[in-house]
């Protein structure tokens, strides 16, 4: 369905859906998405160290600071096509209930950690326990919230990122049965609060990857402008594009961001999207970060396409897709 019809529609039928504004591309106005999150803060309180939580005792990662460093960071490289925000906040002092039943105690999890061995297996989290536990189905359905963050520890039992509801497909996991009857889709993430914002970025660029993947499966040869953007010297020899959230231009492995050999790339070519024309230069990490993870995968989303119109029926707001799964035609 057209994009303006589709809005129409839902208009009229007030179904639950992303809240949307404009925001200003290279090229004009193009649709922005304010996207709203719950967000579930797994960080259980720890009796024998006063109360404080796992992640105080631990000395990890601020959840708050994080959250907030990362919409800041999508609304930066998306150009303002991606603007979320947290509209609920739960901090649970618990363990996430694994997928056999399973939760550790404050004492198993602290001498796996010690030890560095010894965690439950399998490591996996009930979803199907955690939708409940919060409503988030009523949420999603109710248009009261769009997608859902959940924040733990190391072995908390997360997918970097996981797809619900009718049509769900492969978001760097496989998607959640049993939510077929929903309204829509949603996404769930899954963040480590050991780490910090640059992983956050890459868990999110996997899920781009994926949606980008199926946007493109029915394009073949250079119409297929998702495998075009992707190509690195060492998968395509003197082609270089963008490269992938693992591969710069030049990287030789994975996270190989750091990499000081120079390659011809057509990377700037992206900047001008949908025209692609244009010569290659020579490329470096000194381009995006020296290595640095986040500013690696900044400088690569700041490449996506973020202007209005289509291309080949495909939106030129790559953004779009990314932040709304339901975009998506499946």
């Amino acid at each position: 369905m057209a994009g303006g019809i589709r809005a129409l529609v839902d208009k009229l039928f007030a179904r639950p859906g992303i809240i949307q504004s404009s925001a200003v591309g290279t090229e004009g106005s193009v649709l922005a998405l304010n996207p709203r999150v719950l967000l579930v803060v797994y960080d259980p309180i720890l009796p024998s160290e006063g109360g404080r939580t796992l992640s105080q005792v631990m000395g990890w990662n601020q959840v708050d600071r994080l959250v907030a460093q990362f919409i800041e960071d999508l609304k930066h490289a998306s150009f303002g096509s991606c603007n979320f925000r947290v509209v609920e906040r739960i901090e649970v002092d618990a363990f996430p209930v694994k997928i056999d039943g399973y939760s550790y105690s404050h004492q198993e999890y602290a001498a796996a950690w010690r030890s560095g061995r010894g965690f439950h297996d399998p490591d996996w989290a009930d979803y199907h326990q955690i939708l409940s536990d919060f409503n988030i189905v009523g949420g999603v359905q109710e248009g009261q919230i769009d997608e859902v963050w959940l924040f733990a520890f190391p072995y908390g039992g997360f997918y970097e990122s996981r797809m619900v509801g009718p049509g769900a497909f492969w978001c760097n996991s496989p998607p959640l049965e049993g939510y077929e009857h929903l309204s829509r889709r949603f996404i769930i993430m899954g963040f480590n609060y050991e780490r910090g914002v640059g992983e956050m970025l890459e868990s999110h660029g996997h899920r781009a990857e994926s949606i980008m993947n199926l946007v493109y499966r029915r394009k073949r040869g250079e119409a297929n402008l998702w495998h075009r953007f992707i190509r690195y010297d060492k998968s395509h020899p003197g082609r270089a594009e963008v490269g992938n959230i693992h591969y710069a231009p030049n990287s030789q492995r994975d996270y190989d961001w750091g990499n000081r050999s120079r390659v011809p790339s057509r990377c700037d070519t992206w900047y001008r999207f949908p025209d692609l024309s244009g010569s290659p230069r020579l490329v470096a990490c000194d381009e995006w970060g020296n290595g640095d993870t986040r500013q690696h995968h900044l400088w690569w989303y700041r490449h996506f396409p973020h202007v209005a119109g289509e291309t080949d029926g495909i939106s030129n707001n790559w953004w779009g897709y990314v932040t709304d799964p339901n975009l998506v035609e499946v």
